[in-house]
């Protein structure tokens, strides 16, 4: 008994040792996952995208911009000279947060000084505006509240009520629940809709389909196109189902035009099922596949910004992250559900999904082959 199970175990690790896709994978994934969490996976915010609306343009509103830059919560990026110009770029996702500095800041901190004996009375020297749909960040600017202003005047303010207030739009409660549900639209996609199609041309040759395929005047090209159109449907009634249990079951509201959210999603899906095209044209067997889209799924939850702040993770992550589909889709589901942002403002997010679709359809169909060898 004992030979007969010796043999099994030794061919299976002779199979495993030559099948070199399954191989390299249990090597990279470990790797991978190591260097996500331990150097792109960063839960603290910083260097957040940050603008100002400074109504005051005087030596003591430069003076607080230094000092609230100095903490490297925020980089200020931009300057905008109305409300509504500042709350459209938060909108549009522009910036984070925008730090909003009255007319009257000089009058404002002479007054803090003569209400040093009773701190209640103090008013606040400003206001931040801050995109409150992402609770990570939302809860950095929060802590930029307690700013100590001794660096702007020669008295000492360090008083122990905030100095400053901060106004969340999109979720003011501090939900959770109401960033993760658009985000799950990217992650489920990207999980069924790769999942799906990486097995596509694999499954046509595993069962013996592929004979069939070459005698017919189908072109790569048309092959390719027509593995993708049925999952489309697929995709809108997984997202119909995401959508209506999160505004049911967890009061998640969809603040956005739905003709700019069926466009966003028609971009992604197609764009998720050219990856699992892709995959189908490398991958040798059906297990294959499924490792392969396990590899594609990691960075897609990691890096995206699902789970974690997009802007807290470093330049080369942010690089890596550009690149997969799930992150650009993060962005324009997040700003149309949440901050009703239009498509066009979004543009840049649309146009990369469209790039990407066409590549991977050229290389899906450029790696397809009309042939058993």
């Amino acid at each position: 008994m004992w030979n007969r199970i010796f043999a099994i175990i030794s061919k299976e690790l002779r199979q495993l040792s030559r099948d070199r896709m399954s191989f390299g994978l249990i090597v990279m994934i470990p790797l991978i996952q190591l260097t996500l969490f331990g150097y792109a996976i960063n839960t603290d915010a910083r260097m957040l995208p940050a603008g100002v609306l400074d109504m005051e343009q005087s030596s003591y509103s430069r003076a607080l911009i230094q000092a609230v830059e100095a903490s490297q919560v925020v980089q200020f990026q931009a300057q905008y000279f109305t409300l509504p110009e500042a709350e459209a770029a938060i909108t549009r996702g522009e910036v984070k947060a925008v730090l909003y500095l009255p007319a009257d800041l000089d009058g404002r901190l002479l007054r803090r000084t003569q209400t040093d004996a009773n701190p209640d009375m103090s008013e606040p020297i400003g206001q931040w505006l801050v995109d409150g749909s992402d609770t990570v960040v939302a809860g950095s600017i929060r802590g930029l509240r307690n700013m100590p202003l001794n660096e702007i005047r020669d008295q000492a303010y360090a008083l122990p009520t905030p100095t400053m207030e901060v106004v969340q739009y999109f979720n003011p409660e501090q939900r959770t629940v109401v960033n993760i549900v658009p985000g799950l639209l990217g992650i489920i996609l990207t999980m069924t809709m790769v999942l799906f199609t990486s097995a596509a041309i694999v499954r046509e040759r595993e069962q013996g389909n592929m004979e069939f395929l070459i005698t017919t005047p189908v072109q790569p090209f048309e092959l390719m196109l027509g593995k993708i159109v049925p999952y489309v449907l697929v995709g809108f009634i997984q997202i119909a189902i995401i959508l209506g249990a999160g505004n049911l079951v967890f009061d998640v509201p969809v603040r956005g035009r739905l003709d700019y959210l069926a466009l966003a999603a028609l971009l992604f899906i197609c764009a998720s099922l050219t990856l699992g095209l892709v995959i189908s044209t490398i991958a040798k067997s059906q297990l294959q596949a499924m490792q392969m889209t396990v590899f594609v799924l990691l960075p897609s939850i990691l890096l995206s910004g699902f789970l974690f702040p997009f802007e807290a993770m470093p330049v080369p992550a942010q690089w890596i992250a550009e690149v997969l589909p799930a992150t650009h889709f993060m962005r324009m589901s997040r700003g149309i559900i949440l901050r009703d942002a239009d498509i066009f403002s979004l543009q840049f997010d649309a146009l990369a999904l469209i790039v990407f679709t066409i590549v991977g359809l050229i290389v899906a169909s450029s790696r397809f082959s009309k042939r058993l060898n």
